[in-house]
């Protein structure tokens, strides 16, 4: 690869053919965001300047980084950045990379627990902060609430409140350390809604994954234990104590554990029945349970 005859459009055709033939997901789509990205342009520029040479410095940039995708590095931690929600967040392997399955939670927060209509402030707890996706979102569409972000990785957590500090929503957040639950005192802790995208994956499901995901991406919030629910019935356990009365639990997970986790949100006798969402493919995606306003 030398500059003498590659433009941004040869390049990007060079590009997409080699990523292809490396059996990478959205060849093209790879090659515009790498390629935007040693050029500092967004993706839009590079068909307005298809015909532009690039340096010997910038091709260089450009193949290292192609390299690292063929060894299948995720984009996102190889440009350090994923959009969520309309925001660019910063990420890194310390953090999942923040998934479109996920907005479907926020949205149906937003639509079915935090109405626009509503500007009554509540306390809003994100159990697993990871990037800050989640909570940064919904800091965005109802910034009058107050918000607690909780994890018990210190590196997720200063990359959770640099990306607050980045779009200036960190005045409304109040970030803790710590593992679910234990960095709260229950007799003082009265949430409104509590959110969560916590592990969901079979510990032996982790190896059929894509490698982007198992050799790159933190297994701590990948392993859901042997059957995918450990997680998750630990939050559903210990989460009423720190609900309000009526309070609401909205969780992401796994496209076959509706029923499971219904049945153990039922076996708690905590919760009004279960009512499950379905992400853009239409599997089922999101739980949604409110506590029982005399439960104790």
């Amino acid at each position: 690869m030398t500059p003498d005859h590659w433009t941004i459009g040869s390049l990007l055709r060079w590009a997409a053919g080699y990523f292809g033939g490396h059996d990478i997901d959205s060849p093209r789509s790879a090659a515009e965001i790498l390629l935007a990205h040693v050029l500092d342009l967004e993706r839009i520029d590079l068909y307005l300047r298809y015909d532009q040479p690039l340096t010997g410095d910038e091709l260089g940039r450009f193949k290292s980084l192609a390299q690292r995708r063929v060894r299948r590095e995720p984009v996102a931690y190889i440009v350090g950045e994923k959009e969520f929600w309309g925001l660019p967040l910063a990420v890194s392997p310390h953090v999942l990379i923040p998934r479109p399955e996920t907005e479907c939670l926020v949205e149906i927060v937003l639509e079915n627990v935090l109405p626009k209509d509503d500007d009554t402030p509540r306390q809003v707890l994100e159990l697993g902060i990871g990037s800050g996706a989640i909570t940064l979102a919904l800091v965005k569409e109802r910034p009058w609430n107050r918000y607690v972000a909780l994890d018990r990785s210190i590196p997720a957590l200063a990359l959770a409140r640099a990306n607050a500090r980045r779009h200036r929503l960190d005045g409304r957040i109040d970030f803790l350390a710590g593992d679910w639950l234990d960095a709260l005192d229950s007799q003082s802790s009265d949430f409104f809604l509590i959110v969560s995208n916590p592990p969901y994956i079979a510990t032996a499901d982790l190896a059929t994954l894509a490698p982007e995901i198992t050799e790159y991406e933190p297994v701590g919030a990948l392993d859901g234990g042997p059957g995918g629910l450990d997680e998750i019935g630990r939050i559903l356990r210990a989460v009423p104590e720190f609900l309000a009365p009526a309070g609401h639990l909205v969780l992401e997970i796994g496209y076959d554990q509706a029923a499971a986790v219904q049945a153990m949100a039922e076996a708690t006798g905590r919760y009004l029945p279960a009512v499950v969402g379905q992400d853009y493919s239409g599997h089922d995606r999101v739980v949604h349970l409110q506590r029982l306003a005399c439960s104790s």
